[in-house]
């Protein structure tokens, strides 16, 4: 048999049956040699440790946010006429009327009015609105006769007061909103986040991190219009109904991101068992942190231009929603996980 088989090999090749029953033997040693030696186990991957540098970002948070606090709690707000009430009209020119023509005519009036450009109407006349602080009778008609002698020929279309009265229920119903907002969302994120690991109180943990991240960019932004309307006196930093919008839009966007993170959370913790807590939060966060980013560049990029070729109109809901973005995205990455933490650490779940 075994010359036989010894025989059929050397008939299927030109190398001898002795060379081939060596190569053959070789091969299984080697072989052999494989399976018995240590596999080299791969290099595990690089991550970053955002969990345990939290106290930096803690400290840039603050950086940012406490020159706003005392702007707000120094100097205010520049307000515009939603809430510090005053007088609006709603005019147009005919001709080739410039903003900075309805502008320089407006400042040499010295009752400190803005003046925003409502475009061309389709009469073909260039649309203005002026804003004025509170004007009696008579410097409405004064108001309305220097335009008329300095600009030219004038339509007056709407005239609009506003007492403080209304805009005083204005700034009430606004915070109201915010606070409503603020409750609702940390309820909806406590029931959402309920069936993790602890039940309820983990649910309110959860729910807490987010609000505490939507409140730090709340005053993000209110604490940059302060500065700019208040401190700078720039126009594009006044409080009007324009930042009460952005704001609303910047607390759902914050959450959103916020969510996208502590879901994560939730499916890593059911899967990773022998992870501890800050290894799945810090996870968690490399695995939803360029998905956040790439979404929010795309939304500022619309912005940035609307900002620049949107007009005086929008650029300061623009500039609110572009800063109000970029923190909530911050924040949801930087300091909402974070939070959650610091909070599980300080209250354990048995």
């Amino acid at each position: 048999m075994r010359a036989c088989s010894g025989w059929i090999v050397s008939e299927l090749s030109d190398v001898s049956a002795e060379e081939q029953v060596a190569e053959m033997v070789q091969q299984a040693k080697s072989q052999e040699a494989d399976v018995l030696a240590p596999a080299s186990e791969p290099k595990p991957p690089r991550r970053l440790n955002l969990i345990g540098r939290r106290n930096w970002f803690f400290a840039l948070s603050l950086i940012i946010i406490v020159p706003g606090i005392i702007s707000m709690a120094t100097k205010h707000f520049a307000l515009g006429i939603d809430f510090a009430g005053g007088t609006e009209f709603t005019v147009s020119f005919p001709g080739d009327v410039s903003l900075n023509q309805v502008q320089a005519a407006v400042d040499s009036q010295n009752v400190n009015g803005s003046v925003i450009s409502t475009g061309r109407n389709s009469d073909g006349t260039n649309g203005f609105i002026i804003r004025y602080p509170p004007l009696t009778q008579v410097q409405v008609t004064g108001v309305q006769t220097d335009l008329k002698n300095k600009v030219g020929p004038i339509n007056v279309q709407q005239i609009l007061v506003v007492g403080g009265t209304i805009a005083g229920e204005t700034i009430t119903l606004s915070l109201v909103a915010v606070i409503i907002a603020a409750i609702a969302i940390l309820l909806l994120l406590a029931i959402r986040f309920r069936n993790v690991p602890g039940g309820w109180r983990a649910g309110f943990q959860f729910g807490g991190s987010a609000l505490a991240a939507l409140l730090h960019d709340v005053f993000v932004l209110t604490g940059v219009f302060s500065i700019l309307g208040a401190v700078l006196n720039l126009r594009i930093g006044q409080i009007d109904a324009f930042f009460v919008t952005a704001v609303l839009t910047v607390v759902g966007f914050s959450v959103h991101d916020t969510i996208v993170v502590f879901d994560r959370i939730r499916e890593n913790l059911r899967v990773s068992q022998r992870l501890s807590f800050e290894q799945v939060v810090n996870l968690s966060i490399m695995q939803t942190a360029a998905r956040s980013i790439i979404t929010s560049f795309t939304v500022v990029l619309v912005l940035a231009a609307i900002l620049i070729a949107g007009g005086s109109t929008l650029q300061g809901l623009a500039l609110a929603l572009i800063i109000g973005i970029i923190s909530g995205t911050y924040s949801s990455i930087f300091n909402a996980a974070p939070l959650l933490v610091v909070w599980r650490r300080l209250q354990p779940l048995r």
